[in-house]
């Protein structure tokens, strides 16, 4: 007897319905009557539908056979169908390609839409605006180079950042933003939990070795009495 394994077999589009189904429609491609051929598809899609009774309720489930009558098919069957005859290009389009992006970042860790901001206020004429701008500014520059260095930076570097950002057009307030207050609060990540742990650790080992200390003082002078005594 001659031996037929599925991985020999032609591969399954729509494996839910089985390998008998696609037998029925690879057998309405040979089928040269067109009338005949509309009838049997239209049988084959009785059959597909019989096999799933409890979606016949759901919305558009028969125009969702004659879909995956076509994929099957691999999209090479004529019939004539109630409706659209759908195409490969419509059923998996493929997206448009995005361009990557080839500017550099001055900083990385303030990020581009910082220098884009300092980019723009080089055309605004209103001082104050551009003051009031360059202090929120400042407040987050000093949160994400905390967040990058894990060290909060003093005033002159963040004055210096701005100026080389916006090549050295927005002349900065450093009065102002010396007086100026940070919003910013320490998060409680994995490395300052890693030395919290640390430092408690040592301290405990620290009292541990003080009272092991103290308690030796007290038994060297507890045997200095006995033997006085």
């Amino acid at each position: 007897m001659e031996k037929n394994y599925n991985y020999e077999r032609k591969k399954l589009l729509l494996p839910e319905y089985g390998r008998h189904i696609h037998e029925m429609v690879d057998y309405l491609k040979t089928i040269e009557d067109r009338d005949l051929r509309n009838r049997q598809a239209r049988a084959v899609i009785a059959v597909m539908g019989n096999l799933f009774p409890l979606l016949r309720d759901t919305a558009d489930y028969t125009h969702k056979l004659w879909d995956h009558l076509f994929i099957m098919a691999d999209f090479d069957l004529d019939v004539d169908s109630p409706y659209p005859i759908p195409t490969a290009a419509a059923l998996a389009p493929q997206p448009n390609k995005l361009p990557y992006p080839t500017k550099k970042i001055a900083m990385k860790h303030y990020g581009k839409n910082i220098e884009a901001i300092l980019k723009s206020l080089k055309t605004v004429e209103d001082k104050q605006a551009v003051e009031e701008v360059i202090a929120n500014l400042a407040r987050y520059m000093r949160t994400k180079s905390y967040e990058y260095n894990q060290e909060h930076p003093n005033n002159e570097v963040i004055i210096k950042d701005i100026k080389r950002m916006s090549d050295n057009m927005i002349e900065v307030d450093e009065v102002a933003l010396n007086n100026l207050k940070s919003d910013y609060k320490q998060h409680y990540t994995a490395h300052s939990a890693k030395n919290n742990f640390k430092n408690n650790r040592q301290n405990k080992a620290g009292k541990n070795n003080k009272n092991a200390q103290n308690n030796s003082k007290k038994i060297h002078r507890n045997r200095m009495k006995v033997q006085q005594g």
